[in-house]
């Protein structure tokens, strides 16, 4: 099943007349394949409710963990999969000139309050009253969005074919303690041609491409249920606690908190419920 559930809106959405439009209910989605690259003129908020989402455009892939979004600007190819069981809304937007809304892809932290009005946006008619409640809604999640944190879930993808034939034996093999060196020779590249290879293309160092590389492969296996001892084995670390430092120092707290601080709002919900 792709995530762009309901494909038939992808042929008109844009044609919609309304600054909002939400092209998908909400749905719990298993096996989810990649989607067509493809692009539309309206912005994408694409909403994580459980899961992680991943959207790849031409240099980057964009991790969006539980109650983060991504915003893909309109005209930008993209392609969208799920990492294990994933629960998402998905919402079209034609923003105002007014609000000051992202420009380029991004991936957003969305706070209780505006996950609220992310589920009342996603049960708006096509057509609603632009100057009655539902327009002042919309009016409210554009201002809520203007001011959401931008977090840096962010694996640069480089143009070069060296280094993109690196990417796929990084990923085939995160666990690999070889030296920088060693990587480079792997594709035919002293440690200095590698270093300002990398520099030029994603504008970081070996060392923290691949540390950025390892919060994406964790935090798809962390979605699944993994506990944080596997990961850090399957990612070649010596201990649970040497892979919680660096997951820290990248993300600004541990794993397992900032799961739960992802997951808390969505239990909250049901227990009220």
């Amino acid at each position: 099943m792709y995530l762009d559930v309901r494909r038939d809106w992808l042929s008109h959405v844009d044609e919609v007349p309304r600054a909002l439009v939400a092209a998908s209910a909400v749905a719990n989605l298993g096996a989810l394949e990649q989607s067509p690259r493809h692009h539309h003129k309206k912005a994408q908020l694409l909403f994580t409710v459980r899961g992680v989402i991943n959207c790849e455009v031409e240099d980057a892939v964009w991790i969006v963990p539980p109650q983060c979004a991504v915003w893909i600007p309109g005209g930008l190819l993209h392609t969208v999969f799920g990492s294990g069981e994933v629960e998402c809304i998905s919402l079209f937007i034609d923003p105002p000139e007014a609000p000051n809304l992202p420009t380029e892809c991004c991936t957003v932290t969305v706070s209780n309050f505006l996950r609220q009005l992310l589920m009342r946006a996603n049960a708006l008619p096509d057509l609603y009253d632009i100057d009655g409640p539902d327009g002042r809604i919309v009016s409210v999640i554009f201002d809520e969005l203007a001011v959401a944190p931008v977090e840096d879930l962010r694996l640069p993808i480089p143009g070069d074919p060296r280094l993109k034939k690196l990417t796929d034996l990084l990923i085939a093999a995160p666990a690999d303690h070889a030296t920088v060196a060693e990587w480079a020779s792997r594709i035919a590249l002293s440690e200095r041609s590698l270093s300002r290879l990398l520099a030029k293309e994603v504008g970081m160092s070996f060392g923290r491409w691949r540390r950025q590389l390892h919060i994406v492969l964790a935090l798809r296996q962390l979605s699944t249920g993994q506990t944080v001892q596997a990961v850090a084995m399957d990612l070649g670390y010596e201990s649970a606690s040497s892979f919680v430092t660096m997951f820290r120092k990248m993300v600004g707290k541990p794993p397992s908190r900032y799961l739960l601080e992802r997951r808390r709002p969505v239990l909250h919900d049901r227990r009220e419920g």
